[in-house]
């Protein structure tokens, strides 16, 4: 299989099993396990195609256990038979007071200050364990919101970590975040604007 075809085949397997399986017809159980022939059935993919398309998945989305296959995190919430409760169970929960981030465009900003991180049409939102991080947020992004784990759990919201490594939270209210921090130059020249939004203040570090 070629790295394109892989790719896509990559592609398929994602949104079958992260957004499609109600679409699709494929059943699955609340953690997002599927079997792997009712998979294949439905994409008309060999075995060595799928293991390929697993293999070479980025940010290692995709889990492969034996007969069955999941997608490791970010189910779409409508058509899909997961459950917040059955996927959290399968995960690990992170008890690490270190700030975590999420990366977003500037143009979202106000709406978080006002509402908070929430998850859209999935279950859960993602967060990253470090600015840098290769896995828990998009490719693209300005800034990086600071969260702090002490203010979720004080709020009685778990953060978690999946086997690939995204952190999650159902959602991050308005108190948990706890910093910003610009990550292109066009967001860099409008810190303080930016973080006026938030009452932040540079050089301020924030405290819990």
């Amino acid at each position: 299989m070629s790295k394109n075809d892989s790719s896509g085949a990559s592609k398929k397997l994602s949104w079958l099993l992260r957004h499609g399986a109600g679409e699709a017809g494929l059943e699955m159980d609340a953690a997002g396990w599927a079997e792997v022939e009712d998979v294949r059935r439905i994409l008309h993919m060999g075995r060595a195609a799928l293991e390929a398309a697993v293999e070479d998945n980025t940010k290692a989305r995709l889990e492969l256990r034996g007969t069955r296959i999941r997608a490791c995190q970010g189910h779409s919430l409508r058509g899909m038979p997961v459950t917040c409760e059955a996927l959290e169970a399968t995960w690990d929960e992170v008890r690490d007071d270190t700030p975590v981030f999420h990366g977003t465009r500037v143009a979202a900003l106000e709406g978080i200050a006002r509402e908070g991180l929430l998850p859209g049409e999935r279950t859960h939102v993602h967060l990253a364990e470090a600015i840098d991080s290769t896995v828990g947020k998009r490719a693209a992004v300005d800034v990086m919101i600071e969260v702090s784990p002490p203010r979720l759990r004080a709020r009685g919201l778990r953060l978690h970590r999946s086997p690939n490594g995204v952190l999650l939270a159902r959602h991050v209210p308005v108190s948990a975040i706890t910093g910003l921090v610009p990550v292109i130059e066009r967001a860099r020249r409008r810190e303080g604007e930016l973080l006026a939004i938030f009452g932040f203040t540079a050089g301020a570090a924030a405290t819990g």
